[in-house]
């Protein structure tokens, strides 16, 4: 069953999957010095979804590499994972944990909490789309983040504030 609008999301069979983190990406798209777009990664180290018999019983936990934060130039890259942003070494995970997923005739929205460099904050992932099939979920969706609500505010002016995240996700029972 394909979903494609938001309106039409119907929960995928009852259970707890996997997320598959070779399957599964989570891009960000954000801007440097306001004009140079910087495109790039972070790798899934685990996660799960369960799906209960409501959606605003069903969760998502996934856990990211916060060392894999990758924009194909590392001199940048090294930079982001230093001290300076998100000081890896000390916070090697990002963790994302929802607390249900509520739908209305115009959007379906899973809410919940981001951390980042040891600080929660807070977070809306809009779902784009859901297919179910048998043993399998393939899911997207977006959200933006406020990178200075996690304290990560070095480079003011030379690095954009807010990050356009993309999720991608394939789990399987």
């Amino acid at each position: 069953m394909a979903i494609s609008r938001a309106a039409e999301l119907s929960l995928p069979a009852a259970g707890t999957y996997e997320i598959d983190p070779a399957a599964s990406t989570v891009r960000f798209d954000t801007r440097a010095w306001g004009l140079l777009r910087v495109r790039g990664m972070f790798t899934i180290r685990q996660g799960r979804i369960t799906v209960a018999e409501t959606s605003e019983a069903s969760s998502v936990d996934i856990e990211m590499d916060a060392a894999s934060f990758a924009s194909g130039i590392p001199r940048r890259d090294n930079h982001v994972r230093s001290s300076d942003f998100l000081d890896v070494e000390r916070h090697p995970s990002i963790h994302f944990r929802s607390r249900g997923l509520e739908q209305s005739a115009q959007v379906a929205l899973l809410r919940g909490e981001l951390t980042v460099c040891g600080v929660t904050e807070p977070v809306v992932v809009t779902i784009g789309g859901l297919l179910g099939e048998g043993e399998r979920i393939t899911a997207d969706g977006t959200a933006s983040i406020d990178r200075y609500a996690f304290g990560v505010k070095k480079a003011r002016g030379m690095a954009a504030r807010r990050l356009k995240i993309t999720l991608d996700i394939v789990a399987s029972r």
